[in-house]
């Protein structure tokens, strides 16, 4: 994967190392040519500022001689008279020639000098110093003259880290900003509160602005036709099942055998998907979810109650159990929705009686699970094979072969509600016994 952070740190930081080194060396071949002229430079003067009174040959013989300083950095001074007789040479010094006037490299052995001659009145002077030391003299000043782009170095890729990270930060806020949204929300991109946006993605942020603003007007199209499509439904519908009921009881309408039962469930089940429609698009139209404490105890007692005559005609047993309960009268407070909660554990409940058969056994269970508040919807139906538990959330999605009448929307609504409440659903058949348990997990305690 192209990675435009590594792409441009890692050309900068060739650049540079790449344009130090050629600096490095300019530098330090400018600073041994420089060295070496001064050594040159100090040659002619050590010849120009010795003294006119070194004349006598037995200045060959002192233990101390006067030029001990410079002795110490291994510089060699030879005198000659006008007569050409030696009157000076420093202690221990090799055996050289006299070379005319100038500067000049020489051999002698396994070493090479560097000569300085001059030609004074009534005397010849010659001074001469190793190569090799003035090689190491240079190689240190040299040196010397490079630990600025040493130290410069390091301090230049620290600040072209620095620069780097701060100029893809956009790119960055523009990544968080659209990982950490919603999926429902479909409001314009700002990286900050001030709205900046730098030039370069400017063009990319205007175009996902613009999907976004497409797929919002699609949404709420999408939206709008299903609730008023839902509404206009949900009055003729329940007018025709009572016009249906009145014409049975008058006698004005007789059918023979089943045919009004079945005629009587098709409206029901038509009835109870245009109120699923309804149900859902209230759902999609309201992102955001005003959050108030809530007694999940209530809600679960209230959902029972509502559905208990439903349960008994079917000779389900439907009962709310307290899980790990803080008291007695433990609320289960949680910060949610109330009618929102109510809507979710009402499907829950009505899908697990539609799908268990008669004689079954249902359980609301309120539970803690660390700092957080729950429920599961345990029921003793078939259950739902397991190659179709992942489907069974997408919307109008029913198990092959289902027993019960359903429109496949309660546990999609049940997903949609969760969902807004940063909970989680999962469904999971029970490992002991046959049936389906649904939980809710991770609703925010008060």
């Amino acid at each position: 994967m192209t990675s435009i952070r590594r792409w441009l740190l890692g050309w900068l930081i060739f650049g540079l190392a790449a344009a130090s080194l050629v600096a490095g060396y300019g530098i330090f071949h400018t600073a041994r040519e420089e060295a070496s002229e001064l050594f040159d430079y100090e040659l002619r003067a050590v010849a120009l500022s010795l003294p006119a009174n070194l004349e006598s040959t037995e200045s060959v013989q002192r233990t101390r001689p006067d030029f001990e300083g410079i002795s110490e950095d291994r510089i060699v001074i030879a005198i000659w008279d006008k007569d050409g007789a030696l009157v000076y040479q420093s202690l221990s010094a090799p055996d050289l020639t006299r070379f005319p006037a100038g500067i000049r490299t020489i051999e002698r052995g396994e070493h090479h000098w560097r000569v300085f001659g001059l030609q004074e009145a009534g005397r010849f002077i010659q001074v001469a110093q190793p190569v090799s030391v003035r090689e190491e003299l240079a190689l240190r000043l040299a040196l010397r003259t490079l630990w600025p782009l040493w130290l410069l170095i390091p301090v230049t890729i620290a600040l072209v880290l620095f620069v780097v990270a701060r100029g893809l930060a956009p790119i960055g806020g523009l990544s968080r900003a659209l990982s950490t949204r919603s999926i429902d929300s479909l409001e314009p991109v700002r990286l900050d509160g001030h709205g900046r946006v730098p030039v370069e993605i400017q063009p990319l942020v205007e175009a996902l602005n613009d999907l976004l603003h497409r797929l919002n007007v699609a949404s709420q199209a999408q939206r709008t036709f299903v609730a008023d499509a839902a509404h206009e439904l949900r009055s003729p519908l329940a007018a025709l099942k009572l016009q249906l009921q009145a014409a049975v009881r008058d006698g004005s309408l007789v059918a023979h055998g089943q045919t009004m039962e079945r005629i009587e469930g098709r409206l029901n089940r038509l009835i109870h998907l245009v109120q699923q429609l309804l149900t859902l698009a209230r759902e999609d139209a309201q992102p955001a979810t005003s959050m108030a404490p809530v007694s999940l105890r209530r809600v679960g007692e209230q959902s029972v109650g509502d559905f208990s005559l439903l349960a008994e005609a079917k000779g389900i047993d439907l009962g709310l159990e307290l899980s790990a309960s803080r008291a007695p009268g433990d609320a289960y407070t949680v910060l949610a929705e109330q009618h929102a909660l109510g809507v979710l554990l009402d499907n829950l409940v009505d899908n697990a009686i539609r799908y268990t058969p008669p004689g079954g056994k249902i359980d609301v269970i309120l539970k803690r699970d660390g700092g957080r508040v729950g429920f599961d919807v345990v029921d003793s139906g078939p259950g739902i094979p397991e190659d179709e538990l992942a489907r069974v959330l997408d919307r109008f999605y029913r198990v092959a072969d289902a027993e019960g009448q359903g429109s496949g929307l309660g546990l999609a609504i049940a997903s949609r509600i969760a969902e807004r409440h940063r909970a989680v659903l999962t469904i999971r058949n029970n490992a002991d016994a046959p049936g389906l348990s649904v939980s809710v997990t991770g609703l925010q305690p008060r």
